[in-house]
């Protein structure tokens, strides 16, 4: 039997259309597991994610995530990006999860692991601020439920493809890693970011490496300059100006290079370049730039934050 289309209900051109067309390309799906200690921020992790148009599901007992990934993957399913938020809630079905990324790799399903965590002293204040008990600890305190969870979730944090410390972060901050972390790109790219702050208000938690630029001369004693930031042109081009400073950044962003590949192959997607001056207004901020600018002239992805600026 013929299954030629009768010429007479084809209309003319058609068939020569849809010969001329080419299917659509298969869309990579993605996956997501959101994770990391109780009152480090993932609701406002899953929030971002979601205003991303990611779908996203809350308190997800591991085992579910299967099935749901299997809805993603069949044909016709216009959803392409599920995010799962799976935590220490889940009391005795957490234990499930590295048994659930086995099964997930083995039927080569391309997953990230976001992972969120503060210092007990954040945990303990947030915790004390909307007067919750924490999810593990009992009839003990808030320290006692922090450290439990801590032990239950260390082998998923070694496990992390992404791990973002919100002990100094405000939620739009957190917002923007987020963004950064899950950003379009192939699952071989490197996530850069570069801190501009203060030594005076601390290192940055978060830090993979620290650059100090204190040995540049500092705008600030420059009445002109003091009220600007590195992000201003006249602060910009003081600092880049002062001797050694371009030097500096070409060389760092040279030594960078076998580290950044090193990062690739341990399957470390993410790195935090800190970049240090006295209050995080001027010097740091303007050379935190440049090393950005020089980082994306060799192809990679970066994004820049200034922590400090107006804390002074």
């Amino acid at each position: 039997m013929s299954h030629e289309p009768d010429p007479s209900t084809v209309p003319v051109g058609i068939p020569a259309v849809e010969a001329a067309t080419p299917a659509p390309e298969a869309t990579e799906r993605e996956v997501v597991i959101v994770t990391g200690m109780s009152g480090a921020g993932r609701t406002r992790a899953a929030a971002a994610l979601e205003d991303l148009g990611w779908y996203v599901v809350d308190n997800l007992p591991p085992r579910m995530i299967v099935p749901l990934v299997d809805l993603m993957t069949r044909s016709g399913s216009s959803v392409e990006r599920i995010a799962a938020v799976v935590d220490a809630r889940g009391r005795e079905f957490f234990s499930d999860l590295e048994e659930v990324l086995g099964h997930l790799r083995q039927a080569g399903v391309f997953y990230r692991i976001l992972y969120l965590d503060a210092s007990d002293e954040v945990l303990v204040r947030r915790y004390e601020q909307v007067r919750r008990p924490h999810p593990l600890q009992g009839e003990g305190r808030v320290l006692d439920g922090i450290a439990a969870e801590r032990r239950l979730l260390a082998r998923v944090q070694e496990r992390a493809d992404v791990a973002i410390d919100t002990s100094e972060l405000t939620v739009h901050d957190l917002a923007r890693e987020v963004r950064a972390a899950v950003a379009d790109g192939a699952p071989d790219t490197l996530r850069i970011n570069v801190v501009a702050f203060g030594f005076k208000y601390g290192l940055p938690l978060d830090a993979d490496h620290v650059v100090d630029v204190r040995f540049l001369a500092n705008p600030y004693w420059i009445t002109e300059l003091r009220h600007l930031t590195g992000r201003d042109a006249p602060v910009r081009d003081y600092v880049l100006a002062r001797p050694g400073a371009l030097e500096f950044v070409d060389r760092y962003v040279w030594a960078l290079e076998p580290v950044l590949a090193g990062y690739l192959n341990e399957e470390k997607r993410y790195v935090t370049i800190a970049v240090g001056c006295t209050g995080g207004k001027h010097r740091s901020v303007a050379i935190a730039e440049e090393l950005a600018v020089r980082l994306r002239r060799r192809g990679e992805r970066v994004l820049v934050t200034a922590r400090d600026l107006g804390k002074e």
